[in-house]
């Protein structure tokens, strides 16, 4: 079972906002005034400390969708929002899972974590705390198959994306300079 919409329905809104205190907490306000639903949230600082990205990702129709961009463009602070297509971004998320073992199955899941290429982070008599960077999809289904060994505890960051880079106008580019 998928923690996430499906990927037809489900919404990423990348929102540059100015790097100040409360921004965030506007931002969270303005959903939740409003009754919509955030499935992920992440922010951080961006290449230039001035700003803060907000990658939020939402489940909601375009008409409601339409009407989250107008009121967030009102808020001062937001500089720019952009709607990222899964289909043309990079969606990235981390994932981290203590699960139970005993000797009859650590084998089992360390072999698991090494198909999924996820990192054992700590291990306990009875326990293993694994982690994994990689997209939603994939951390479902790592997930997925962990549960029949018993997740203990479970923590996602949530999703960040960005969009993904236009290969030809790239080419076009570096053909250019060596003219």
């Amino acid at each position: 079972m998928s923690t996430y919409p499906t990927p037809q329905r489900h919404h990423i809104l990348s929102v540059l906002v100015q790097n100040k205190a409360g921004v965030l907490a506007r931002v969270a306000s303005l959903f939740a005034r409003r009754g919509y639903n955030i499935f992920s949230l992440a922010v951080a600082p961006t290449e230039d400390p001035q700003f803060s990205r907000i990658t939020i990702v939402v489940d909601v129709e375009g008409t409601t969708l339409e009407q989250i961009v107008k009121q967030l463009f009102k808020l001062i602070e937001v500089v720019r929002i952009s709607e990222l297509d899964p289909q043309k971004s990079v969606e990235r998320e981390l994932f981290m899972a203590t699960v139970r073992t005993d000797g009859e199955n650590r084998g089992q899941i360390v072999e698991l974590a090494n198909i999924f290429e996820a990192k054992v982070l700590a291990v306990g008599v009875d326990a293993l705390t694994l982690s994994l960077e990689g997209s939603p999809e994939k951390l479902d289904d790592f997930e997925e198959l962990l549960r029949g060994y018993g997740i203990v505890e479970l923590q996602r960051t949530g999703r960040i994306a960005l969009p993904k880079l236009d290969r030809e106008a790239h080419s076009r580019a570096v053909k250019g300079k060596a003219s």
